[in-house]
């Protein structure tokens, strides 16, 4: 096994295969314990053992991030997000999100999105040589939460790099200048909430569609405070936009390396809905969660104390041989696929299905047009351990 592997000092090659070290870690010590003494998951069943648990394994992270980011806009927004949170909280604002994002609404979306992903790969198409993020894989779920949220289109330039700043400020190690960039981009989307709010007051959307007309509303009885609502929009933006971009960008780098599954893929359009299943199990967006116990615990038939932080390795799970045959292979028409890339019980990802959606209409249709694409220089990695995904890809059109 990786002698020492810690978050913290990762390995060099580490970001490139992640996968062999959760291999080694999977086969020689699961319930690994890092040099911090928290515990590092790696098998399939041990993480949705700790998912199923919620009472025993809290979300809650004002232990762990009082220290890392002190009393400070990132602490003040990771520990009011719906993500990071125990019911009931997390109940109250879930919910709200969950009635807006109704099959029905999701459904809705379609041509709209398809109208944008066309729109994008027109534009691609004139430039013949363009980024397979920046120009195409990010610009989507942008949009669409930009929609979802009612943002004005030509306010939301800021938004991916505020999205950026925060989820980078995530990262096991954080430097001072990636714990500025963070707070600058959490005091800022804040400053621009407190309108875009105020001015959703005065003239609310249709809370079955609009969902930031929805948080506002509330629902009954229930009313979430501002630093509530407010901290949760930028939660939505942030929950939907760089995992969003990391399955697009990452599946059609993947089918570079898998031409069979492209080729597949551009004569048989309908696989496509299996197809995103497995670019989520096979590299997965988010590749790490976070739990801590609460009282003592048992996982995979050892038991721990209270207080043990506990590092969910999503990444590892879905490459374990015990769950998927041939784990490290890619089966565009694997089924089922009971991956854990939108997490699993109760904190599993309330936007998974606007999730799915994007990711079937963009690689769908990228595919239709250009089934021949190719790289056109090195890709640029984000080369973090949470995210798994690029900065860049050039490629050109073909």
């Amino acid at each position: 096994m990786p002698d020492g592997f810690d978050l913290r000092a990762l390995p060099p090659g580490f970001h490139d295969d992640p996968y062999s070290t959760y291999r080694r870690l999977r086969e020689a010590d699961p319930l690994y314990r890092m040099p911090d003494g928290s515990l590092f998951l790696t098998r399939h069943a041990d993480l949705v053992s700790v998912y199923r648990d919620a009472s025993r394994f809290s979300s809650d992270k004002r232990r762990e991030f009082g220290p890392k980011y002190g009393d400070s806009p990132l602490f003040a927004h990771h520990t009011t997000s719906l993500v990071f949170n125990d019911p009931p909280l997390h109940t109250r604002v879930r919910r709200l999100i969950a009635g807006a994002l109704t099959s029905r609404a999701v459904a809705d979306m379609e041509a709209g999105l398809v109208r944008l992903v066309d729109g994008l790969l027109d534009a691609a198409q004139s430039r013949g040589r363009f980024d397979l993020i920046e120009d195409f894989a990010a610009a989507i779920p942008v949009d669409v939460i930009g929609n979802l949220l009612g943002v004005p289109r030509d306010e939301r330039g800021p938004l991916r790099n505020w999205s950026l700043a925060i989820l980078g400020a995530l990262e096991p190690t954080l430097s001072p200048a990636q714990q500025a960039a963070g707070n600058a981009a959490v005091t800022d989307f804040l400053a621009y909430l407190e309108g875009l709010v105020a001015e959703r007051r005065r003239k609310p959307g249709d809370p079955a569609r609009d969902v930031l007309t929805r948080l506002i509303q509330g629902e009954g009885e229930e009313r979430l405070s501002e630093a509530e609502l407010l901290q949760n929009c930028i939660f939505i933006l942030n929950a939907g936009h760089e995992t969003t971009t990391n399955l697009i960008g990452n599946a059609l780098v993947t089918l570079l390396d898998w031409p069979d599954a492209r080729a597949a893929l551009v004569g048989e359009p309908l696989k496509m809905k299996t197809a995103v299943e497995e670019f989520l199990r096979y590299e997965s967006s988010n590749q790490l969660s976070n739990r801590m116990s609460t009282m003592e615990a048992e996982i995979g038939g050892i038991m721990f104390p209270a207080g043990t932080p506990v590092t969910l390795c999503i990444g590892g799970a879905n490459r374990d041989p015990e769950q998927f045959a041939d784990p490290d292979r890619l089966d565009i028409t694997r089924w089922p696929n009971r991956h854990l890339a939108f997490g699993f019980g109760v904190h599993q990802c309330a936007g998974l299905a606007v999730a799915r959606l994007e990711g079937q209409v963009a690689l769908s249709r990228f595919l239709a047009r250009f089934p021949n694409y190719r790289l056109d220089g090195v890709p640029v990695r984000g080369g973090r351990a949470r995210f798994r995904g690029f900065l860049s890809v050039p490629v050109v059109a073909a």
